[in-house]
């Protein structure tokens, strides 16, 4: 029998969530972004139940294949467009779309031989200063680009640094990009997941969520409105009674303060658990908050279990994160971001499909 741990994927819980970005941004069309293997869901199965996604969004060429070869005959973006000049021929060759965001990759383009019109995603950096044309660079990249039209078919985007975190530098962004693009006549795209949920006015004809499909990263006003996908699950292996100044797990880092129920659940960092979540981050067992104690292990976490003395025994259920608990809540108590924490559950958890209709 394996150990009794699990990454519990809701396949409705999908859909639900595409149609809910449906509903904020109903006037854009929508790149479903599902990169990074579908923010570890499995790009397949992601793929499956967002199809009625206006299109995907991934890194590179090597995840678009992916999703043509399992027969998808949606539109494909690629974030970080082309790697190399060869790659262009397989964009042309799959139908894919690239983002332009370097004066090599222009250079690429000028020089290939296109023979069916590739659909280019010009990146202006509006601030973030990752990818992207500056504005003082970006009209003449426009006019280099606009020579070799039709063979290229063009777009405009560009990338939120804090649309969640800084009104005012999401506002000094914003303004760049409708200055640089008010007199073009060409798609554009820049709302991520936390635009998507709060400025309306950067919807532009698409918008690119991502962690908000998968129930992550959702502002407090449309928390009820969204559904966890991923609820990694395990059970209590162990019980055991220390007396008061007794030390649970390595290094010795948490004391009990008096006569503690120790709970071991079968989850560790081998598990892809952060092993840098502190004593106090919470976890659900049976459905009641309790909290980590000690340092996590590669194969277990231990919680104080006290308060429910008279009600839990071996086999319990334990959830990590998930249904009624969010990621963003353990990766936060964590040091990190719930992106991470999705990536990061390793091959050895074995993913087991729900398909549970939201209410």
């Amino acid at each position: 029998m394996s150990r009794p741990i699990c990454a519990q994927i809701n396949l409705a819980a999908l859909r639900h969530n595409l149609n809910q970005v449906r509903d904020l941004a109903p006037n854009s069309k929508i790149w479903a972004v599902i990169k990074a293997n579908g923010y570890g869901h499995g790009v397949g199965r992601v793929a499956n139940q967002l199809a009625s996604a206006d299109g995907f969004a991934v890194a590179s060429v090597d995840e678009a294949l992916i999703l043509r070869q399992k027969g998808f005959i949606h539109r494909i973006l690629l974030l970080e467009g082309v790697f190399s000049a060869d790659e262009i021929n397989l964009v042309e060759q799959h139908r894919l779309e690239m983002v332009v965001h370097s004066p090599h990759q222009v250079n690429w383009l000028l020089k290939a031989d296109i023979q069916t019109p590739i659909k280019v995603w010009v990146k202006l950096d509006t601030g973030m200063h990752r990818l992207g044309f500056s504005p003082q660079d970006f009209e003449q990249i426009m006019i280099k680009l606009q020579s070799v039209q039709p063979r290229i078919s063009l777009h405009v985007m560009s990338h939120f640094a804090s649309a969640s975190e800084s009104a005012e530098f999401t506002a000094k962004q914003l303004a760049v990009f409708e200055q640089m693009t008010q007199n073009l006549d060409y798609p554009r795209s820049f709302a991520n997941s936390a635009a998507v949920q709060h400025l309306t006015q950067a919807h532009f004809e698409w918008v690119r969520p991502g962690i908000m499909l998968y129930g992550a990263g959702i502002l407090n006003k449309w928390q009820t409105q969204f559904r966890a996908v991923l609820t990694f699950r395990t059970k209590l292996i162990s019980l055991k009674w220390i007396e008061p100044d007794e030390a649970v797990g390595y290094g010795q880092t948490w004391q009990a303060e008096r006569r503690s129920l120790i709970g071991v659940a079968a989850a560790g960092y081998g598990d892809g658990y952060p092993r840098h979540a502190p004593s106090g981050t919470p976890v659900l067992v049976n459905g009641e908050r309790a909290q980590i104690v000690g340092r996590v292990s590669m194969d277990m976490i231990t919680i104080d279990l006290t308060d429910f003395a008279d009600t839990v025994k071996i086999g319990d259920p334990v959830i990590l994160w998930g249904d009624g608990l969010s990621v963003d809540e353990i990766a936060d108590s964590a040091g990190t971001i719930g992106y991470e924490l999705l990536c990061g559950i390793t091959q050895r958890v074995p993913i087991v499909e729900v398909n549970s209709e939201v209410q």
